[in-house]
């Protein structure tokens, strides 16, 4: 069962547009005692075949939080063998009622792929603001554009997960509404800019545990 789940994910590695530049060596095993660069990682000197090899997507993530979701990722800080390679995953767990708010991830574009559920997800362009939205069953897959806002919900009656594909070892990640109002931004900067009211940014503030 393991297998035909993740044969998916494996091929839709190939289907990303990765946008690394090609390498010079057949791989650089992340040194994560040194410091990230917008170049990577610096190549470690020892490597074992453990280096290739993640376990952590096996176990689900715990969705008792605000938003009943978790993402548990496989990036180049919990999978230092896919630095340099263009490309990471991560696994998405989200209970009955969960969602994943509007976010962006600016490094990378995003192949999503759902084992289990049903969840309904959906971008919008840069231009146009043009919304694309779809429903996705167990074995659908949809892509999502680098650095373009999107959002997941669970749209039905039981848990859904999703196995996902980044073209980036670390795509990053800004969810939009804990850039708003869970940091120390002020009040009546966050009114101006949102065209919120005080009682409404302070009621999100104080849910997200922002200031100001």
């Amino acid at each position: 069962m393991a297998k035909m789940v993740l044969l998916p994910v494996l091929l839709s590695f190939l289907l990303l547009p990765f946008a690394s530049l090609a390498l010079t060596q057949d791989f650089c095993v992340a040194d994560l005692t040194c410091s990230d660069t917008p170049a990577g990682y610096p190549c470690k000197a020892s490597v074992t075949s453990g280096d290739f090899a993640y376990h952590g997507l096996a176990a689900a993530g715990n969705t008792s939080n605000l938003i009943k979701a978790a993402v548990t990722p496989a990036f180049v800080g919990q999978f230092p063998g896919v630095n340099g390679l263009g490309i990471s995953a991560a696994r998405l767990d989200i209970a009955v009622g969960g969602v994943v708010p509007i976010h962006t991830h600016p490094a990378g574009s995003e192949l999503l792929f759902v084992t289990q559920g049903t969840i309904a997800a959906g971008f919008i362009s840069s231009g146009a603001n043009t919304v694309y939205t779809k429903t996705l069953y167990a074995g659908d897959i949809m892509v999502f554009p680098q650095g373009l806002l999107h959002y997941q919900y669970n749209a039905g009656t039981g848990p859904a997960v999703a196995l996902v594909a980044f073209s980036s070892p670390n795509p990053g990640l800004q969810i939009t509404d804990f850039a708003l109002f869970a940091n120390n931004l002020p009040s009546a900067v966050v009114e101006k800019v949102t065209f919120l009211d005080d009682a409404q940014v302070k009621k999100l503030k104080s849910v997200l545990g922002g200031s100001g």
